[in-house]
């Protein structure tokens, strides 16, 4: 299935018209920068990563991969401010299903939700990790 044509994930009940469609906007944003396959995600699983500016604007842009948290906050933001293109040059697939169990924690409920309806195996991994 592509990115395209996956459906888009509904925004939760009892919000109003313009709040549901807003909602609704806001997780389109990311859905339309997923790729197609988990496979696709062949970024680095060590060292020293250097995010460009326009996803990390507001706080750190080096981070070492062999620190846990520097590893979680470097996918945290890659999630929320990457690109289509960004995604398989940052995240990795393996270290993202080992990380989404606590990450899909950290990263907002539409971010969440919009990986999570697109990818069952991240799901699955959260089941297999409790």
């Amino acid at each position: 299935m592509t990115s395209s044509s996956k459906r888009p994930v509904p925004a939760p009940s009892g919000l109003s018209d313009a709040v549901a469609e807003d909602l609704a906007l806001y997780r389109e944003k990311f859905r339309r920068r997923l790729p197609e396959s988990l496979d696709e995600l062949h970024g680095p699983t060590q060292g020293i990563v250097e995010l460009p500016l326009h996803m990390a604007w507001s706080g750190m842009t080096s981070y070492d991969l062999e620190k846990p948290r520097q590893r979680m906050g470097l996918y945290r933001t890659v999630l929320h401010e990457g690109l289509r293109d960004d995604l398989p040059r940052y995240l990795n697939q393996e270290l993202l299903l080992q990380l989404w169990p606590v990450l899909r924690t950290l990263v907002g409920r539409s971010v969440r939700a919009v990986w999570e309806d697109a990818f069952p195996q991240l799901a699955s991994h959260i089941r297999a990790a409790a």
